[in-house]
């Protein structure tokens, strides 16, 4: 089977996304922001997903 390069990558990015977050200082401001960031950069994964598995 091939390996898909846009999944390994959104994959790469999520875990970084993930590790950018983990690293932010603990305050108010860098949760809201980083709640935020997690939320949309994890997305992506769902989002090529839903795209890998459409019809046209």
């Amino acid at each position: 089977m091939e390996r898909n390069i846009i999944v390994d990558k959104s994959y790469k990015f999520t875990l970084g996304i993930i590790q950018l977050v983990n690293s932010l200082p603990k305050n108010r401001t860098c949760d809201v922001i980083g709640k935020q960031l997690l939320r949309s950069g994890t997305s992506i994964g769902a989002n090529v997903e839903e795209a890998q598995s459409g019809y046209s």
